[in-house]
């Protein structure tokens, strides 16, 4: 699971924050959502808190779920990823990734984003899911 950590309220104004992988990472310097893995006994609510909590630093609010993307990868591997929006608390802390910004939503396709987030990246930018 993945979040959609805005900011601004003006539609034509908001901004989301994406994340870049590391170089030392499989698809090394790809851009991604903030996320992970669900752990046995998590929700996918709680996951995502935990998640935001080890990446960022902050005490993340998970509000609605916006879509869930499954994406097959030319190696065969399938996943599935489903993205919420979330609110946070503190200060953001970059503590995994290569680097980190807030990108307007319009200008997302501009970013080299893993192949799973391209769907989402398009509907996104054109205003679509939120």
């Amino acid at each position: 699971m993945a979040a959609l950590l805005l900011r601004g309220h003006d539609p034509d104004q908001r901004e989301v924050l994406i994340c870049q992988r590391r170089p030392d990472q499989a698809m090394a310097l790809k851009w991604e959502f903030p996320g992970g893995k669900i752990e046995p006994g998590e929700t996918a609510e709680q996951a995502l808190v935990r998640e935001l909590d080890e990446e960022l630093g902050i005490n993340a609010e998970i509000e609605r779920s916006i879509t869930t993307i499954r994406h097959s990868y030319r190696n065969g591997s399938v996943i599935e990823i489903q993205f919420f929006t979330a609110t946070f608390a503190g200060e953001l802390s970059n503590r995994i990734f290569h680097q980190m910004l807030w990108s307007p939503l319009a200008r997302l396709p501009e970013y080299d984003f893993l192949a799973a987030d391209l769907t989402l990246i398009r509907d996104l930018a054109v205003g679509k899911l939120l």
